[in-house]
């Protein structure tokens, strides 16, 4: 599923999760390249319930959300899909 993130530097995220929930593949469109990138390694692998647990309500700055925040919505989503 591509989610379309709202308040942050990357504009999209490219989700894949097996019938189990646990995270194929996560792709970043924007936003701070090194950073995301690692995000997405650190989370593959892992069940999209624990990455929500752990990530969601961060915050960027004076923003409040962050693309790891954003990441949890659209694991959301795509599980509720």
């Amino acid at each position: 599923m591509i989610y379309k993130t709202r308040g942050t530097c990357s504009t999209q995220i490219e989700v894949e999760l097996d019938e189990n929930h646990v995270i194929q593949k996560v792709a970043f469109t924007g936003g701070c390249n090194g950073n995301l990138k690692g995000i997405s390694q650190l989370v593959t692998g892992m069940k999209a319930e624990d990455v929500i647990g752990r990530l969601e309500g961060t915050k960027c700055g004076f923003k409040n959300t962050s693309c790891p925040d954003q990441l949890s919505k659209a694991l959301r989503e795509a599980i509720a899909s």
